[in-house]
């Protein structure tokens, strides 16, 4: 039996206790190195509508990339944050990794290329960071190396939470729908719905090129997701937004706790609000399901068109 298999692993909390102040400085390490394997998957995929070729993936073990094409083999990358280590597969049988702990982002970016380069994959990617403020290239940044094992697992269990809420919301929508998807330049999970229509011209946003951000805008959206936080906004949270935001929009009613921002221009619900919750799961349904109400009533989008009851397993939608 594999040291792996004999560990014995402790019960979780179903919605672990997060506080961005404690581990502020392992979230943004681990931030920018989802970014450098986010940006290895942007440098080989060709690009799909709103950069959906970009994001990782909530998986059994942490984030992962999914496959990536590389001449006429397949590699993956995944941060495995139960064991903690950052694992390379390739689809010729190889695997190779290295242990996940306090190292700066220019050492990290080091082995991480000289892991892949084991298995036949060579690294050229943009190295400054993304949607960062003051960001360093990523080989020359011996700022950022905190990593807080427990804070990271805690993290990842709160994504496993959040990714099953929002992908049983996605189920109830009939028309153009994302994944569920984890990006790493914000650092947040996101579902998005669309109404079919396209939308005004996006003005850009921070640390992200015009042609990228009204790529991911071309279209009328309702947007919904989670983040652990940042300097701008201390505590996790889930969000919900509109773009364009319609007439009425931040007055709607929502859910106790919910509230809307107005300089983020977002309705946000805090992490703790839903951990402690006699029902987390249900409020955080009603949130999802009343800021996007608010979006699609806002707009006129023809919700009886494009809605749904929820997904059930092995059942079929019925018509």
């Amino acid at each position: 039996m594999s040291a792996a298999a004999a560990t014995t692993p402790i019960p979780p909390e179903r919605w672990p206790a997060l506080d961005y102040a404690a581990w502020r400085d392992t979230a943004q390490t681990l931030q920018l190195w989802t970014q450098i394997a986010g940006k290895i998957r942007l440098s080989r995929e060709p690009w799909i509508n709103h950069g959906w070729q970009v994001p990782l993936y909530v998986s059994a073990r942490g984030l992962a990339t999914s496959p990536i094409g590389n001449g006429d083999a397949l590699f993956d990358i995944e941060f495995d944050l139960v064991l903690h280590r950052l694992v390379c597969r390739n689809s010729r049988g190889a695997e190779n990794s290295f242990r996940l702990a306090p190292q700066s982002v220019a050492s990290f970016y080091r082995h991480l290329c000289e892991l892949l380069d084991t298995l036949g994959v060579q690294v050229a990617i943009h190295p400054l960071p993304n949607e960062v403020p003051d960001p360093i290239a990523f080989h020359d940044d011996h700022v950022h190396q905190a990593y807080d094992a427990q804070a990271v697992e805690r993290f990842w269990r709160a994504l496993v939470r959040a990714d099953q809420a929002l992908k049983l919301f996605r189920t109830c929508f009939v028309g153009k729908v994302s994944p569920v998807h984890f990006f790493w330049g914000a650092f947040d999970l996101a579902v998005t719905r669309f109404s079919g229509r396209r939308a005004p011209t996006h003005p850009g946003a921070p640390g992200l090129p015009d042609r990228v951000a009204r790529d991911a805008y071309s279209h009328e959206v309702s947007s919904a997701g989670f983040w652990p936080g940042s300097d701008a906004y201390p505590q996790a949270a889930f969000y919900s937004y509109a773009y364009p935001e319609p007439a009425g929009f931040k007055a709607a009613s929502m859910p106790a706790g919910a509230s809307y921002d107005p300089r983020l221009g977002e309705y946000l619900l805090p992490y703790d609000t839903v951990r402690r919750a006699p029902d987390p799961d249900a409020l955080l349904q009603d949130f999802l399901h009343a800021s996007y109400g608010a979006a699609a009533d806002g707009a006129g989008w023809d919700r009886q068109a494009l809605e749904c009851e929820a997904g059930r397993p092995g059942v079929p939608k019925a018509l």
